[in-house]
């Protein structure tokens, strides 16, 4: 793609289940996965630890974006 650029994460998706895994405890938190939405950006998009850009994300308006919660 031309302009895009790589970004490296610092985890490893290894295995897709309805919670996120702790491989090393072996803790389990159940999850949901829940369409971004515009109010969202407001606690995500200023951190300057993303090496994502979630504005630029979700003005792309050819994707869908997606986050995990954990259900209360």
């Amino acid at each position: 793609m031309l302009g895009s650029k790589e970004i490296k994460q610092g985890f490893i998706i290894d295995r897709l289940t309805n919670s996120i895994l702790n491989t090393v405890s072996g803790d389990s938190f159940q999850t949901e996965v829940i369409r971004l939405g515009k109010s969202d950006l407001k606690y995500i998009a200023t951190s300057k630890e993303w090496n994502f850009n979630w504005k630029e994300e979700y003005d792309e308006i050819r994707k869908e974006v997606y986050k995990i919660d954990q259900p209360l």
